[in-house]
């Protein structure tokens, strides 16, 4: 479908799980402001702290046009409010520890020691609002020997162990496209917000709760630490297949088309020696069906290239969604490699409000990635990222009460 084509309706609506839960979110780019925007997602009142004029800097990253909101940044902020504090003026402190006592949750993604030079360290915060839960992303976790260095999304996949695993058999290593130490450290930490949160319905307590890229990068390759554990080895780099590159056949095959994403990856189980025999049906081996050269695992591994070279064959004859059907269809696990210009495309993710078209009052249209839990069959309506100070007046007049005079005041002090 093209992307100038009519878009098909979408299924969503406000979810009201975390109706009442108000967040000050003074997080930027992407580790941060992913975790922030579950929870507007999911019903609560995220307000992000920005400074007055020019904004979170990620408002200017992959800009179509000058002067407008970035595409980026649309990404990372949907469902949330937008307020401007000048937090290099006593009345800028003062008024965000005042929104501190009205929220429940407060999150920063600061470089090291930004936070507490600020004076808004846990201690202080604490003592302003005992039940906050105040969490706070690094780079780096306390005690660490690194732990006052500065890191980003490939300097955590690198030092947490993601690279060392990912890439072609004797090439360097790769980082992965998928945001890993920044998105992945947000979702780690959303989750332990939920408990933090249910803990202090229970207890009336709030928690400090730290989290660093690095170790939720070594999170994510546990299936690395078994492979080490168990053979005494780093584990290697094994390009499409396992951390393990034990099965065959696994892996990207090529498909009729040459282009760049024209593969398909493939996976035959161990555990279920019937799912060889069924590709080789549909390859067109069926003489091979039931040999003992390639009956099993342990048959199959001293012939990787044999059996890989008897794959490519066949794949380069189809094009990588006839492959995806027919070996599917045989009940053999495989999949296109999809790009993302054309997973944009894809109607099916509007459809099912995965992705979801928002009307920008800047931008005009634009197609976000939403979140890919649906509650009773139904996905979160997303709302457009905030412009820069949208919510100033509604925020501090709900939350702290004050009237025109007041708002207007802290504007001619330069506070917001």
């Amino acid at each position: 479908m093209p992307l100038d084509a009519e878009l098909p309706t979408t299924e969503a609506a406000p979810f009201e799980c975390l109706t009442g839960v108000r967040v000050v979110d003074l997080s930027q780019y992407e580790a941060g402001p992913s975790c922030t925007e579950v929870l507007a997602w999911l019903g609560a009142e995220v307000v992000k702290i920005e400074k007055p004029g020019t904004g979170e800097a990620a408002r200017f990253g992959y800009q179509r046009e000058p002067g407008k909101d970035s595409w980026y940044f649309q990404q990372f902020n949907a469902n949330k409010k937008s307020i401007t504090v000048d937090l290099k003026t006593p009345g800028g402190i003062e008024l965000l520890k005042s929104m501190i006592a009205m929220a429940d949750i407060f999150i920063e993604n600061l470089a090291p020691g930004a936070i507490e030079r600020l004076g808004l360290g846990y201690d202080v915060l604490k003592a302003v609002n005992p039940k906050l839960i105040y969490a706070q992303i690094k780079g780096y976790g306390d005690g660490s020997p690194y732990e006052t260095y500065l890191s980003y999304d490939p300097v955590a996949q690198a030092m947490g162990g993601i690279m060392s695993v990912t890439g072609e058999r004797g090439r360097m290593p790769v980082k992965p496209g998928p945001g890993l130490g920044d998105t992945g450290t947000g979702m780690l930490l959303a989750n332990s917000l939920l408990g933090a949160l249910l803990r202090c319905q229970r207890t009336g307590q709030g928690q400090h709760l730290k989290i660093a890229m690095n170790d939720a990068c070594m999170h994510y390759i546990r299936l690395a630490w078994a492979f080490t554990q168990a053979t005494g080895n780093a584990c290697g780099r094994h390009g499409g297949k396992s951390v393990s590159g034990v099965v065959v056949p696994m892996g990207n095959f090529p498909c009729k088309g040459g282009g760049p994403n024209d593969y398909v990856t493939l996976y035959c189980h161990a555990g279920v020696p019937a799912q060889f025999q069924r590709l080789l049906e549909v390859i067109g081996r069926s003489d091979l069906v039931g040999d003992p050269r390639y009956i099993d695992q342990a048959a199959r591994s001293t012939r990787e290239e044999e059996v890989n070279a008897m794959i490519t064959e066949w794949t380069m004859q189809h094009d990588k969604y006839a492959v995806m059907r027919a070996l599917s269809e045989a009940k053999v696990p495989c999949g296109a490699v999809r790009d993302t210009l054309e997973l944009l495309a894809e109607p099916e993710f509007l459809e099912r409000g995965v992705m979801q078209v928002v009307d920008h009052p800047t931008l005009g249209q634009v197609q976000l990635m939403g979140w890919p839990v649906l509650h009773d069959g139904v996905a979160p309506k997303i709302k457009p990222a905030p412009l820069l100070g949208q919510h100033t007046d509604e925020v501090l007049e709900t939350w702290l009460g004050m009237d025109r005079a007041a708002r207007e005041k802290l504007k001619d002090e330069g506070v917001t």
